[in-house]
């Protein structure tokens, strides 16, 4: 165990009297509170009683056995470790760790202990405290202990990805009494999302780090407590996951009907189209198509006309969060809002959306698109109160003026666009020079788009040709996905193409996406490295927001300060999973809203 640990964990015996003492008081003092089977942020009822058999929308008949063979997004892995900077993870990870809790996917704000037998939270929202089930274990048969996720959260904020440190700021101290009891004093207690935030977490075993370098990445499997462990790795090809025969946890009720598939496969392949062959010949199971154009006519042939291959759109519920172009306002040619909004403005959606994905999509307007959170038209009720406050440091025109995308007939015909784009890049200080837009000093407009994916480049070549005719050069540079995210760790790059994904119940991680706090942070994910004192404070009312209405009317706001800065150029979503699998996958009857929940699929007898 690292010289750390030792400090933290063993105790002088001259002082085991007193420590005993005041443990007692603290027993007496938890022992008053209810231990609650679930937390949710705003006291509301949990959908499922304290004994509840299982999720509404698992079998729990569900046979157990068979494999299931996907492909993930990204052409490689060189990592099993994805709480690190360095290296590329594998898919699928998350199946070998168990969580103090874990949501269900048919309601959106409530957590249900996993490793924790029960919660008790403070009244006054100072601490909160996880009573583990002792019968948890990691799967070399070791007990998880209170120990363990000192250990974890511990490693995470000092040694993984600066999210964590975001994440967990709020957290000022952790006590671990005796080996089942852990408890988090937290130092913000209007935080209310943090209880829920720390159940989340997957728990690691300190034992086997104490020898181990936790910042390296590499191939050595990790060892979990979930219900999968690692029985196969070929690097950057294909990664397998067996599932635990004897798990501790199978016969909790949080997961009956769950986990029925005894192998879980990611075999990798670095172009899209060859995948989808492969799942059409029969050597993937499952597909989440991402491609319009597949979807519409990439599914014909023999598997599908017989009804081996079935086709199915799932709706969801879920906020679509922000997919785009996201701009570097670190670079200086992408420093200025005017010259952000000039080039938005000559992406033709209308003309993308029937050209290229068949009608499928509807265009992204908000950081929190497909939900309550996301702004719209002018700023009133609670949400005007709360900006007010700002007045002074906002735009005069995020009170009087709407932020709308352009909208055009799909011709392709731009001239309005082109003649309001112009004006800004001119009040910006760039002048047309024959055929080039240039700045004082006689340079072009010119920005890059770092890509690693091919299958984007069809969207962005008719952006380049409109932008060519304003004078403006872009260059896109496709590279590999190792250098693609060693570019995206230092923000090296003018513009990317990335997606900041949004719960129902925004908080901590706004902090990593959005702070001047991290705007410099190495590996975080305040891609457009905005550094506006108005977001932060924002970010933090949202993360204190009492109830669910301030909640809604302070995203709200936040969103509309982000829109009206111009640091992306939003793309497009759709409020449904495109699911294309083999007949032998099996999916209960239920359907939950706010979760795709393929660990209560099965597979069937052939």
């Amino acid at each position: 165990m690292p010289k750390r640990w030792e400090r933290a964990l063993v105790r002088p015996a001259a002082c085991c009297a007193l420590l005993l003492s005041s443990s007692l008081v603290w027993s007496q003092a938890a022992a008053a509170v209810e231990c609650r089977h679930a937390l949710s942020i705003y006291d509301e009822t949990p959908r499922y009683a304290a004994d509840f058999s299982h999720f509404d929308y698992v079998n729990p008949e569900a046979p157990k056995g068979g494999r299931l063979r996907q492909t993930p997004p990204g052409g490689s892995f060189d990592s099993l470790n994805p709480f690190i900077i360095q290296g590329t993870p594998a898919a699928g990870l998350g199946l070998i760790y168990d969580s103090l809790a874990e949501s269900s996917a048919d309601e959106p704000f409530t957590e249900y202990g996993l490793l924790a037998e029960c919660m008790r939270v403070d009244p006054e929202g100072g601490w909160i405290e996880f009573q583990l089930r002792p019968e948890a274990r990691f799967h070399d048969g070791q007990p998880v202990t209170s120990a363990d996720v000192a250990f974890t959260f511990e490693t995470l904020k000092t040694q993984g990805r600066p999210f964590y440190r975001a994440y967990y700021a709020d957290i000022e101290r952790i006590e671990t009494p005796d080996p089942l009891r852990v408890r988090f004093y937290l130092g913000n207690p209007e935080n209310r999302e943090l209880p829920l935030i720390i159940g989340q977490v997957p728990i690691l075993p300190a034992h086997f780090w104490a020898e181990r370098d936790f910042t390296r990445p590499g191939l050595e499997r990790p060892l979990g407590s979930g219900p999968y462990r690692i029985a196969e790795v070929d690097a950057g090809r294909r990664i397998v996951y067996q599932r635990v025969e004897n798990y501790w946890g199978a016969d909790l009720p949080i997961n009956r009907g769950r986990h029925n598939i005894d192998q879980m496969i990611y075999d990798y392949f670095r172009d899209s189209t060859v995948a989808l062959e492969a799942f059409k010949a029969g050597r993937l199971d499952v597909r989440l198509e991402h491609i319009a154009r597949h979807w519409a006519t990439g599914y014909s042939g023999p598997a599908l006309n017989s009804g081996e291959i079935l086709l199915e759109s799932i709706p969801h519920q879920n906020s679509s969060g922000m997919q785009g172009f996201f701009y570097n306002t670190r670079r200086p040619v992408l420093a200025d809002a005017r010259v952000r909004q000039a080039l938005t403005l000559m992406f033709d959606f209308e003309w993308t959306n029937q050209q290229l994905f068949h009608g499928a999509y509807t265009r992204t307007t908000s950081y929190f698109s497909n939900s309550e959170l996301a702004s719209a038209d002018l700023p009133s009720g609670l949400e005007l109160e709360i900006l007010n406050r700002f007045a002074d440091q906002l735009p005069a025109s995020l009170f009087t003026t709407p932020y709308r995308l352009p909208v055009t007939d799909g011709s392709g015909q731009l001239r309005r666009e082109m003649r309001e784009a112009l004006n800004l890049l001119r009040e910006a200080g760039w002048t047309l020079d024959g055929r080039r837009l240039v700045n004082a000093q006689g340079q072009q407009l010119r920005v890059e788009l770092l890509m690693h994916d091919s299958a984007f480049e069809r969207v962005v070549l008719p952006w380049r040709q409109n932008l060519e005719r304003l004078g403006i050069r872009l260059d896109v540079r496709l590279v590999d996905t190792t250098q693609f995210l060693n570019r995206a760790r230092q923000f090296d790059y003018d513009m990317i193409i990335s997606t900041l994904p949004q719960s129902l119940s925004p908080g901590n991680e706004q902090r990593d996406y959005f702070h001047s706090a991290f705007a410099q942070a190495a590996d975080g994910r305040n891609l457009s490295g905005i550094q506006d004192p108005v977001v932060d404070a924002l970010v933090e009312q949202l993360i204190a927001a009492p109830d669910r209405t301030t909640l809604v009317a302070t995203a709200r706001a936040l969103d509309r300060v982000l829109l009206h800065g111009h640091y992306v150029l939003p793309h497009w979503h759709l409020p449904e999973h495109r699911v294309a699998r083999h007949r032998r996958v099996q999916i209960p009857e239920v359907r939950p809203p706010f979760g795709l929940a393929m660990d209560s699929w099965w597979i069937a007898d052939e």
